[in-house]
């Protein structure tokens, strides 16, 4: 009993890695909006990627749409001394000192999705928002025959994926002179959408077709349209994400399309596998995107 007990001080002295090796690593998800379907589904992503793995601990906060209380609440993780940090921002340049903070204190920081205006992090994962734009542009044209009127449903106007959407819509959408374009705010929130979507038809405004950069924000267009007696068939909808709820809608002829946008939450954790290893990762990684309609809704498999 002595021996082994040596045996095993000696271990820890001479090889201190062995003792440590199965010290569970924190990974901390500061997140925006949980009140956002497309936010929630990241952090639950997340969840269950880590739980794949014993030496990994998972914690996250909610930061409610409050973008002093998501810097606080990474701030927090800082003082923690987490081992690194998933960052989903509300706000391109609010958070850059607090991001910077950690980054610089030698916390991992990895941006998903909604990107920062600076490069004091060690990872951005996200999908071509530009192309998503323009995708959702190309189709609705050809479905309009290149003329009629399209709403555009922008997201909160503080997030970056908010504006290369729409420049990757309005670009493409300038190069058909028949077609106009006019624009509304749902925050990427399905209530929002809706109140901004009544009060569209209460002007008495006419619309071809839809561009939501969230498929919530398309289910609540559908639900103000539904509240005025309209049918959603009648017009070219398409959204963003391709959730269940849109799947279901694309096969009901309720929702003409979804610009898939994956969650990128495995890809994440995979990335801080590497990063917590020791091992290099990219700087910026483009999750790809396409578009689901009719044609391929029933073989591509929603992201929640």
């Amino acid at each position: 009993m002595i021996k082994q007990y040596r045996t095993l001080l000696w271990l820890i002295f001479i090889l201190p890695n062995v003792a440590l090796a199965d010290t569970p690593k924190t990974i901390a998800f500061a997140q925006d909006d949980m009140a956002n379907d497309f936010r929630k589904a990241q952090v639950n992503e997340v969840k269950a990627a880590v739980a794949k793995h014993h030496n990994l601990r998972f914690i996250a906060s909610n930061a409610k749409g409050k973008t002093a209380l998501l810097i606080y609440q990474i701030d927090r993780f800082i003082q923690q001394q987490v081992d690194l940090i998933i960052v989903g921002t509300n706000d391109a340049k609010a958070v850059v000192p607090v991001v910077t903070k950690a980054y610089q204190s030698g916390i991992p920081v990895i941006i998903l999705d909604r990107g920062i205006e600076s490069e004091n992090y060690t990872s951005f994962i996200n999908s071509d928002n530009v192309k998503i734009g323009q995708l959702g542009a190309e189709y609705i044209a050809k479905k309009l025959n290149y003329q009629g009127q399209v709403l555009l449903m922008e997201g909160l106007q503080t997030a970056d994926v908010t504006h290369l959407r729409s420049e990757g819509f309005l670009k493409e959408m300038a190069k058909y002179p028949k077609i106009k374009v006019i624009k509304r705010t749902g925050n990427y929130l399905r209530r929002d959408a809706i109140i901004a979507m009544e009060g569209v038809l209460k002007d008495g405004i006419k619309v071809d077709a839809v561009f939501s950069e969230s498929d919530s924000m398309l289910s609540g267009v559908r639900s103000a349209l539904q509240r005025f007696d309209k049918d959603p068939s009648n017009l070219i909808t398409v959204g963003c994400d391709y959730t269940s709820e849109a799947q279901t809608a694309i096969r009901n002829d309720t929702q003409t399309a979804s610009v898939l946008f994956p969650l990128g939450g495995d890809k994440s954790v995979e990335f801080a596998l590497k990063i917590l290893a020791g091992e290099s990762v990219p700087k910026h990684y483009f999750i790809p995107v396409k578009i689901v309609d009719k044609t391929n809704v029933n073989s591509v498999k929603p992201i929640f």
